[in-house]
């Protein structure tokens, strides 16, 4: 098999694992929300005035650490996402490491 190939396939394995982990992570984050998880938009002001996810707060990742607080009980399980997933990847290790139980990052607001 020619080496392009090989390249090929594995980068479309690659695409393929990604879109079934976002989905999972969709699906997660639906059930987590039906079952009355805080759905949390990491982004800028700006950014979540331009479009935000239904039922989100707008908490962005770089005052996150001092308004914690505004999450309400740390067991209640917390969704967080953004635009692109980095954002999002950073306020869920914020929040476990402030000792929420239940963080799940969604990555990116486009997976839902």
């Amino acid at each position: 098999m020619d080496l392009t190939w090989i390249v090929v396939v594995a980068i479309a394995v690659g695409w393929a694992g990604l879109f079934l982990l976002r989905r999972k992570r969709a699906g997660e984050a639906r059930q987590l929300l039906k079952d009355g998880a805080l759905l949390v938009d990491v982004r800028s002001r700006e950014e979540f005035d331009g479009g935000h996810l239904p039922g989100a707060k707008n908490l962005p990742v770089d005052v996150l650490a001092g308004r914690t607080r505004e999450l309400g009980p740390k067991d209640r399980p917390v969704v967080v996402y953004c635009r692109s997933g980095a954002r999002s990847g950073r306020a869920a290790s914020l929040l476990r490491a402030a000792g929420f139980k239940k963080v799940l990052n969604l990555g990116p607001m486009s997976a839902f």
